[in-house]
């Protein structure tokens, strides 16, 4: 597939702590989390228009005394196997990149932090784990994804760039052993953001906007019981 951007927030501020983006969004996911608000991008890919990236290119250089570069999210953005010349065309012109990831190509992550092209990762972990937490969490039936997700934790706790971990925290998916064990897996990661489900959004699963989402006092335990395992985590 090559790049086909759909949706565009032009000016950014909590996308990417501490910059200023342009958040870019594809299409298409390997995933298919109950949870998911982006669920239209990921469904009905061809409902919405591609954005031209000349456009992008405009918009991104005549603001480029503001604008200190795009997060690309999704969708998954390592199912287009053109993102890495995407984002050195982004590069040249002198722009930082964000990368969201649900961590299911370690491939394509590995040729992206080679190349230099990426200068942050936030990479999502639904789950803890073990293939029966994760497949109700993401909605997958193939281990391989799940071994692929394992591979490309360790490389971005290996990679020397910044990164975070974050976990969306549902009732019915996530316990308090759930997200210990993720933080036991990521051990010593740099951050690791919980970040509490919205049930005012809408999700794949419809039924998940009657979940009654954790209050922010039981999220903020979680929290704390996780800084055993990593100082720098909070909840978003």
């Amino acid at each position: 597939m090559k790049i086909a951007i759909k949706k565009m927030i032009e000016t950014s501020l909590i996308d990417w702590e501490g910059k200023i983006v342009s958040t870019l969004y594809l299409p298409r996911c390997n995933f298919r989390c109950p949870f998911c608000y982006n669920c239209d991008l990921i469904l009905y890919p061809d409902h919405f228009k591609n954005i031209p990236l000349e456009e992008i290119n405009k918009f991104l250089l005549e603001r480029k005394e503001f604008i200190d570069g795009i997060c690309m999210s999704g969708g998954e953005p390592t199912l287009y196997a053109d993102l890495p010349s995407y984002f050195k065309e982004i590069k040249n012109k002198g722009f930082l990149i964000k990368l969201d990831t649900n961590g299911t190509n370690p491939k394509l992550l590995e040729d992206l932090l080679k190349l230099r092209l990426i200068d942050y990762i936030a990479m999502d972990i639904k789950s803890s784990l073990d293939f029966d937490c994760y497949s109700k969490a993401a909605g997958i039936k193939d281990k391989i994804l799940l071994e692929r997700v394992k591979d490309s934790i360790t490389l971005i706790m290996n990679s020397g760039i910044d990164y975070e971990f974050r976990t969306t925290v549902v009732p019915v998916l996530h316990t308090e052993e759930n997200i210990i064990e993720i933080a036991k897996y990521i051990s010593g990661a740099k951050k690791y953001v919980l970040q509490n489900f919205s049930p005012l959004e809408r999700t794949l699963n419809p039924s998940f906007q009657k979940i009654k989402p954790y209050s922010v006092e039981k999220i903020q335990e979680f929290v704390e019981k996780v800084k055993r395992y990593i100082p720098n985590c909070y909840s978003r």
